[in-house]
């Protein structure tokens, strides 16, 4: 908006204003002003964005102030809003228990645009973006800006459903903030939920835009429009999408929640209490924004995984963009295409990018032939733990630089590996692993030996990888003798030292015996180095 806009919007309202308070505002002063408050019996205020209040003069606001304001708008809606034809300012009225008007409040309704520069390449996917913050922070400033970015630039039929007038502004013609978007008036706020599916019975519209879902009504108007296909930017109550999970009534525009009662096996495995709470259904939104404050947006790529995540507790980082932060169109258009759905890329292209992304000269263990790059594409597994130590398994993943990751999914793994002690009864589990038709893989104990072991025979290792092979058959030999160092130590003696073994063998050997509350050092130089255990005291149980 320009500055000679925004004088043309604050003469209309300093048009309705009692000469004991425009006498004091000037253009100015308004810049950053957010409303303006009177009530009865108190001095007349400005809040600044920043927070501070600033009082004009000395005189209070008496009845006939009210009254002079109240007979120059419009008639106020039952939720007691009203509006200044032409503008985007905001009149609010609070009542006593009479229902007379004893105090109002203006908000400055003005266009801010760039507010959605870091966002736009999310507004360009085509996909349904629920808002969350707190009263003031710009969410329906970021509506307003999202309306003509969609109706002017992309050029598609765009529908504002517009409650209060905040939006688009009081009048029959809508505010030019909102471009060539068409604005449906709401003539009672519990109407929106019927505006909202008549706008799109009546209007064929491809974008609807909603401010403020408050009610279970309209969370299920919102649910039946995205299944029509039409996308949704809305608002909604609430700070954060951990709150709106919360908040039984809107639940259900994230998928809504749901008590569940998992058997014996599972939450065993899931080291969970036996009820617990999972997503009911798809949510009505694909993306979740949180506006933390006026210049920072915290985006939920993904609603249902980042819902999933925060019902099973665990972390899940949205990503941070800033407002002030600039983004080209160049850059814009590449987030926008990296967006769009693809096909799987083939085994030539995901080598050659594997091969772009690593520096052969950084580490030996990329220092591999191209066959080595095909094997690592064709070979990679995901594993689904069943009650075995996700912590051991990863340790060994990572210290042996073995091609595969877990997966806390089970329809997105290659393999299963099972304990076998809690395979017993036929694990719910495990059942549905063998409709999948997935290869399990059991454990006896969860040590690291064992899990090396059945880890070697789930992926493969044969004897054609001698160095790998060498490598499992050494580890497993030096972990049996510190084993056996450990059972001596606990049954009394001071200290053992254990055969020489390379750097990542003695690592794995020094947490064996962490486990066991025992002290071990690496003593010896160069080939000769080995681990010395040291014995403590009160431990006097053997391991198996």
């Amino acid at each position: 908006m320009s500055n000679l806009q925004f004088q043309n919007d604050l003469d209309r309202l300093m048009a309705v204003l009692p000469d004991k308070v425009k006498k004091h505002l000037t253009y100015d002063q308004m810049e950053d002003v957010i409303e303006i408050v009177l009530d009865i019996g108190r001095t007349p205020e400005i809040r600044h964005s920043g927070g501070k209040i600033e009082y004009l003069g000395s005189e209070v606001v008496v009845d006939e102030d009210i009254s002079y304001i109240t007979q120059r708008i419009q008639d106020f809606t039952s939720d007691n809003r009203s509006g200044i034809p032409g503008t985007l300012h905001r009149i609010s009225a609070i009542r006593n228990r009479q229902g007379k008007i004893i105090g109002l409040t203006c908000r400055i309704g003005r266009v801010v645009t760039g507010t959605i520069a870091c966002i736009k390449d999310f507004c360009m996917m085509g996909k349904s973006i629920l808002f969350l913050g707190r009263p003031g922070v710009g969410k329906t400033t970021k509506l307003r800006e999202i309306s003509r970015l969609v109706a002017d630039e992309l050029g598609k039929r765009v529908v504002v459903v517009d409650t209060s007038n905040e939006i688009a502004g009081d009048g029959d013609t809508p505010h030019p903030a909102i471009g060539h978007a068409r604005r449906m008036q709401v003539s009672q706020p519990q109407y929106q939920k019927d505006i909202m599916i008549e706008a799109v019975e009546n209007h064929t519209p491809e974008v609807i835009v909603v401010d403020e879902i408050g009610t279970e009504e309209e969370a299920q108007a919102a649910r039946t429009i995205a299944e029509r296909g039409v996308m949704l930017i809305a608002t909604a109550h609430g700070n954060s999408l951990e709150s709106l999970i919360k908040n039984p009534t809107l639940s259900d525009l994230v998928g809504g929640i749901q008590s569940v009662t998992l058997g014996d096996d599972e939450a065993r495995r899931r080291a969970s209490q036996k009820t617990v709470l999972e997503r009911e259904k798809q949510p009505t939104f694909d993306i979740v924004i949180e506006i933390l404050d006026r210049n920072t947006l915290a985006v939920y790529k993904d609603t249902a995984e980042a819902v999933d995540y925060i019902l099973r507790g665990w972390p899940i980082r949205p990503e941070i963009r800033k407002v002030d932060k600039t983004y080209d169109e160049h850059s814009v258009q590449n987030n926008v295409e990296k967006y769009e759905a693809k096909p799987e890329p083939s085994l030539t292209e995901q080598i050659n990018a594997l091969e772009q992304k690593i520096n052969p000269s950084e580490s030996l263990k990329y220092s591999f032939s191209r066959q080595k790059y095909v094997d690592e594409v064709k070979n990679f597994k995901r594993i689904y733990l069943y009650a075995v130590s996700r912590t051991i398994v990863e340790k060994v993943i990572e210290r042996l630089d073995l091609n595969a990751e877990i997966t806390r999914n089970l329809d997105e793994a290659d393999i299963v590996i099972a304990h076998k002690n809690f395979a017993k009864g036929g694990a719910k589990v495990l059942s549905t692993a063998n409709d999948y038709r997935l290869q399990i893989f059991y454990v006896k104990t969860n040590s690291m030996a064992q899990i090396q072991k059945v880890l070697k025979d789930a992926l493969q290792i044969t004897e054609a990888s001698e160095t790998l092979q060498g490598y499992y058959d050494d580890a497993e030999r030096a972990l049996d003798e510190a084993k056996a160092a450990i059972n001596k130590i606990l049954a009394g003696a001071e200290h053992i030292e254990l055969q020489p073994q390379n750097q990542q063998i003695r690592k794995l050997q020094h947490e064996l015996v962490e486990q066991h509350n025992l002290t071990s050092k690496s003593i010896g130089e160069g080939e000769n180095r080995h681990l010395k255990i040291v014995g403590g005291q009160d431990f006097n149980k053997k391991i198996s």
